[in-house]
């Protein structure tokens, strides 16, 4: 145990001494795994697969705001879409404009859980995000994870219906509009993902809030459990057709994950802790004290040693 928290001293020391390199090094591969992705599933413009495209886009996520990966990920699937067809790309415009509106307004400082959702859900382990939004974010967090699981579900769709658009006419472009609409907003998995990651994600944030010993412990043991009842009642009720079997291994990973994060952001002593009560002219106060885990890491000392040679 004490290696580890020599381990975790030596990469918070790091961090904090090359953050200004490593916020550049973090902003370049993330935007270039979501513009990889991006390329992936869709792909129609060839133009906007080109590595050097895509090079030049990450480097330019790298120097600038992390919001502005969001804004060039949008770029990307309008851009594919608009190949595949005009009417995904307009509709899909409009998703991401009302997105955008909501997103600002609400958790503009969540970039990482619009991106990272949909690389996660892709990796089958989607479940990661709610619990670590209510670890580490609030409540307004699950726009920002909802918005992540619709651009997921919208790159899916646009994936395997792919075939299905492209249309000549007034009438058929008309139906197709429909289609679409129906087809990316009428997901019932999708609505029940949303909902189970919305309860999962508040539960987690009201419980690691609270003076419990080993709160978020608990809270990501809760989130965990919400998540998969959440999803099983969702499934029986609207017969999404769910993986129960990857739902519940993917919920143990994320959860397992979780634990590494508690370990980093919120490793406390709970042996040493300290209840003290003090009172001012107005108010009794009664603190409760948990010390975090810490341990010096030992200093390495070089000793050096010169012998004087007589020369005879």
């Amino acid at each position: 145990m004490t290696s580890l928290l020599e381990f975790k001293q030596y990469v918070k020391r790091f961090y904090i001494k090359f953050e200004t390199y490593i916020t550049y090094v973090w902003k370049f591969i993330l935007a270039f795994i979501s513009i990889s992705l991006i390329n992936s599933k869709l792909g129609y413009m060839d133009a906007l697969t080109n590595i050097a495209i895509v090079m030049m886009a990450s480097l330019l996520c790298a120097i600038l705001p992390p919001n502005f990966i969001v804004f060039i990920s949008a770029i990307f699937i309008v851009g594919h879409l608009y190949s595949l067809a005009i009417e995904c790309a307009l509709i899909t415009a409009i998703v991401f404009l009302l997105m955008f509106l909501l997103y600002f307004r609400f958790s503009p400082k969540d970039t990482l859980a619009v991106l990272l959702t949909p690389v996660f859900f892709f990796m089958h382990i989607p479940y990661v995000m709610p619990l670590a939004m209510g670890l580490l974010g609030a409540p307004t967090s699950v726009v920002s994870v909802s918005f992540g699981l619709i651009i997921s579900y919208m790159l899916s769709y646009f994936s395997t219906n792919a075939a299905s658009f492209g249309s000549d006419g007034v009438e058929e472009a008309a139906n197709e509009f429909s289609n679409i609409i129906a087809g990316m907003l009428g997901n019932k998995a999708m609505v029940v993902m949303i909902v189970a990651f919305a309860v999962s994600l508040v539960l987690v944030y009201i419980i690691r809030r609270t003076s419990l010993d080993h709160s978020w412990k608990i809270a990501i043991a809760v989130g965990a459990v919400s998540l998969i009842i959440c999803i099983l009642v969702g499934d029986m009720m609207n017969d999404t057709q769910l993986s129960i079997g990857g739902v519940i291994f993917g919920t143990i990973v994320s959860a397992a994950l979780m634990l590494v994060l508690e370990f980093f952001a919120f490793n406390l002593d709970y042996s040493r802790t300290e209840k003290v009560q003090f009172e001012d002219d107005e108010y009794y106060y009664y603190v409760k004290a948990v010390p975090k885990v810490t341990v010096s890491t030992p200093e390495r000392k070089v000793k050096k040693i010169n012998r004087a040679r007589e020369q005879h």
